[in-house]
């Protein structure tokens, strides 16, 4: 996507060879037109696919997989990272290890919101070393249900989080894959 890869360039800063901040347009200030378009454009990809839940992880894929989800017209669910005392004690759960806050972490699903009926698009805002698609596949395979694909706003390719996956047949669809951040410079890459 032509127009992300620019936004990322413009408004995104490189922090070093492995992270890439964006949090004036997608993970912290959202900038809603943006994010509507990349969800239509992540929605046309599996429009064929007759999904019937977007699944993320709170917190920054939330917003992509919202507007994914309004243009499939399906609803959105999102693994919680804590247990709340109001949440249901059916739920799917397994831990997944972020790199960014270099914490283990328990993610759930109430059982009642994905099952075996079910075909799923997981959505998130980035993919790097895979851990929490990798997660989310787990959960979806835990309810029975189909996993259509993944579809990712910023891949990290050199981190082998989306090869990893790929090679396990699953389909990702990334909008701004990325080859590299050495030196201050983000490179883009086809998939």
């Amino acid at each position: 996507m032509q127009s992300l890869q620019e936004k990322i360039i413009n408004e995104g800063q490189v922090l070093s060879d492995t992270v890439l901040k964006v949090d004036s347009f997608l993970n912290h200030q959202i900038d809603p037109e943006f994010v509507m378009a990349m969800g239509r454009e992540l929605a046309n990809r599996y429009a064929n696919d007759k999904v019937t839940k977007v699944l993320t992880v709170e917190a920054s894929g939330i917003a992509i997989a919202l507007a994914t989800g309004l243009t499939l017209r399906t609803p959105v669910v999102f693994a919680k990272k804590k247990r709340s005392a109001t949440q249901d004690p059916q739920a799917y759960s397994t831990n997944i290890f972020s790199f960014t806050r270099q914490e283990a972490v328990d993610i759930y699903v109430n059982k009642r919101f994905i099952n075996d009926r079910d075909r799923v698009l997981i959505v998130d805002d980035f993919l790097a070393q895979g851990e929490a698609l990798r997660g989310m596949a787990d959960i979806v395979e835990q309810a029975g249900a189909i996993l259509v694909g993944v579809g990712i706003a910023i891949e990290k390719v050199f981190q082998g989080g989306g090869q990893a996956l790929r090679e396990k047949g699953i389909r990702i669809e990334s909008l701004a894959p990325i080859a590299s951040l050495t030196g201050g410079r983000v490179t883009f890459t086809h998939i």
